[in-house]
């Protein structure tokens, strides 16, 4: 699985980085980085879980 992010929705309100900080950070300006843009197996449910809860829908899985 891949997760990328749709920057003009995101808001970096940090809800993906509390789900999966292995993937998800902040950088200095307070925007979101993706650390990891294959996700491994150990991440997968985590992810998924940030994907669903981010509340701009700025995160997606793709396959």
């Amino acid at each position: 699985m891949r997760v990328g992010v749709d920057r003009e929705l995101c808001e970096a309100n940090e809800v993906c980085v509390g789900f999966a900080p292995a993937v998800f950070e902040l950088d200095d300006d307070e925007n979101l980085v993706i650390k990891q843009e294959e996700v491994s197996e150990e991440e997968v449910e985590r992810v998924t879980q940030a994907v669903a809860s981010c509340p701009r829908n700025a995160l997606f899985k793709r396959e």
